[in-house]
């Protein structure tokens, strides 16, 4: 007697499938896929060979999962979502191995979404229907459009777009929900030949400065930063245009808008932070606190959890 559920209209020839497992009509598992605890396997799934599925994750009707495919726990895939795996394909030429596709834990893909081959869906990441990903989704990434974009992160606060004057007026720093997070406002100094935004060291900036950079020509779709750091604080400063800024501390996440040279957002160690949605003339402008150290950065997101937790 198996410990998981089969639809009598369902073929299943693997026997490495969890307990509590449902399988439904049409539905067609080969003999070397595995599937975890307490999954759904809607109508007319198929599923190869070399395919992993974790606990608790939900595949609706109609989506095939070929070889390569890696789903994570809690996984959602909504119906006709289409996952590929070569990306070269050409009739009766098969690759000596096929391209991964990785879905980690908590991530949900809409409906009749396209996933190219290689592509890393992160840890609770939103696709939205009839996207097309080609390329990997941040953690807890929200992806629209043809090609994909980033329109924002789940469950964050978007904070709003606030004047600099408006801050300025709040003692020239406005607590974020995120702790540690600071938005700043710069003193302007203004006269008929034009504005000048001033910080001076820790008289007007949170920390003495020992490194610039500036991020420029990034295009609307890329995404820059996705890391923390152990030890340095960052000043950002949209000199020019418009960036959106993602902080995440591991239990809250919150959203700014840097368009103007007067506003600085302070990032402490420990502070996961994404810079997205850069307009196609933004300058962002970033002090940092200490001299450039590769052993600072903590570039995954799950491994930045555990430590925030450990902590």
């Amino acid at each position: 007697m198996t410990s998981f559920f089969l639809h009598p209209q369902g073929l299943c020839e693997s026997k490495k499938i969890g307990a509590g497992t449902r399988i439904w009509a049409f539905a067609h598992v080969l003999s070397g896929a595995r599937i975890g605890r307490d999954c759904n396997l809607c109508d007319h799934v198929f599923v190869e060979n070399d395919v992993i599925i974790g606990d608790r994750t939900t595949i609706k009707c109609g989506v095939q999962l070929w070889d390569g495919v890696r789903l994570g726990h809690g996984v959602f895939i909504g119906p006709n979502a289409t996952f590929t795996n070569d990306p070269f394909p050409r009739s009766k030429r098969r690759p000596r191995r096929f391209a991964q596709i990785v879905v980690k834990d908590g991530a949900s893909i809409g409906a009749n979404a396209t996933i190219l081959p290689g592509v890393v869906i992160g840890e609770n990441a939103m696709v939205g229907a009839g996207t097309v990903v080609t390329r990997s989704v941040p953690s807890n990434a929200i992806v629209m459009g043809n090609p994909s974009r980033i329109t924002g992160y789940v469950n964050s606060t978007l904070h709003p777009i606030v004047p600099a004057a408006a801050v300025a007026a709040a003692s020239r720093s406005k607590r974020s929900t995120v702790r540690g997070v600071r938005l700043l406002s710069l003193p302007v100094f203004e006269d008929i030949r034009g504005a000048l935004a001033v910080g001076e060291g820790r008289n007007g900036l949170p920390f003495a400065p020992k490194r610039y950079f500036f991020v420029y020509h990034v295009l609307g779709s890329d995404v820059r930063g996705e890391h923390a750091y152990k030890k340095c604080h960052q000043l950002l400063i949209c000199v020019q245009g418009r960036v959106k800024v993602a902080v995440d501390n591991g239990q809250s996440r919150e959203e700014f808008v840097l368009n103007s040279p007067s506003l600085a957002l302070y990032v402490p160690p420990m502070v996961w932070a994404t810079q997205f949605k850069h307009s196609t003339d933004s300058v962002l402008l970033v002090l940092a606190s200490h001299s450039y150290s590769a052993k600072d950065y903590i570039r995954d997101y799950s491994s930045y959890r555990k430590m925030v937790q450990a902590h």
